[in-house]
């Protein structure tokens, strides 16, 4: 993009996070992606924290705007983004997310705030707590038998590398969806998405989210809007 700007790791340990606002401004730091394990921790920590962010319970970009910290979470716009650019439709589908974590978190929000009909998340806890919603069931994976629906989207790291022959779920699951999204991007086909593809599912991996979502970062920090065609030039150079 013609931009004189560096992107750089500032690894953090446990007893530093406290500061790490402070720190970020008194560097005049125009923006950070934070990662696990403190996506959560950061919230109490800022000025303010977009509706997407607080809807998920968890920031993974940070901009300084006049001496002020906002969060933002744009993995909930990078998902949104890999389903327009695949042209998946969720208005009144069923979708079943395996896992609970920070990404099933943007990932659920994402299609509530896009009218998804029915939503399973996955857990191998059923006495987990989460946030009540009438379109919202959690099951585990025994109940996942008796499931049908129309997107099955994998959040779980289960299966990235060096993980690879790892799945999630086998094809008898896989057998009851028609679209099949996977998160992970290392491997770009995991043993999931090739028990869907065996299947003549429509098969999506994570690295276009990872990309969009990393653009939709550089759109905050630089306050201007960057056309998708870039999300794609960047996705095709990494495939």
């Amino acid at each position: 993009m013609g931009m004189g700007a560096s992107y750089q790791l500032f690894p953090v340990s446990q007893k530093e996070i406290g500061q790490i606002t402070e720190r970020i401004k008194d560097f005049d730091i125009k923006g950070v992606n934070v990662t696990i394990p403190y996506k959560e921790t950061i919230l109490s920590q800022l000025d303010g924290i977009s509706d997407e962010a607080k809807a998920i319970g968890a920031v993974n970009t940070i901009a300084l705007k006049k001496d002020k910290l906002y969060g933002y979470n744009t993995d909930y716009f990078g998902f949104g983004k890999m389903l327009s650019a695949h042209h998946i439709e969720i208005n009144n589908k069923t979708a079943v997310i395996l896992g609970t974590g920070g990404s099933a978190k943007a990932v659920k929000a994402y299609l509530l705030d896009n009218q998804i009909k029915k939503i399973y998340l996955i857990t191998r806890n059923k006495n987990q707590k989460i946030a009540s919603h009438p379109a919202v069931s959690l099951i585990n994976y025994e109940d996942l038998k008796e499931i049908t629906g129309d997107l099955l989207i994998n959040t779980t790291p289960i299966g990235m590398y060096p993980h690879i022959r790892s799945t999630p779920v086998g094809v008898n699951i896989v057998s009851n969806y028609t679209t099949l999204v996977d998160l992970i991007y290392n491997p770009k086909e995991t043993e999931f998405l090739k028990l869907g593809r065996s299947q003549g599912k429509v098969t999506l991996d994570g690295l276009y989210m990872l990309v969009a979502q990393a653009v939709k970062s550089q759109e905050i920090w630089q306050d201007r809007e960057i056309p998708d065609f870039m999300i794609d030039k960047i996705y095709k150079n990494l495939n």
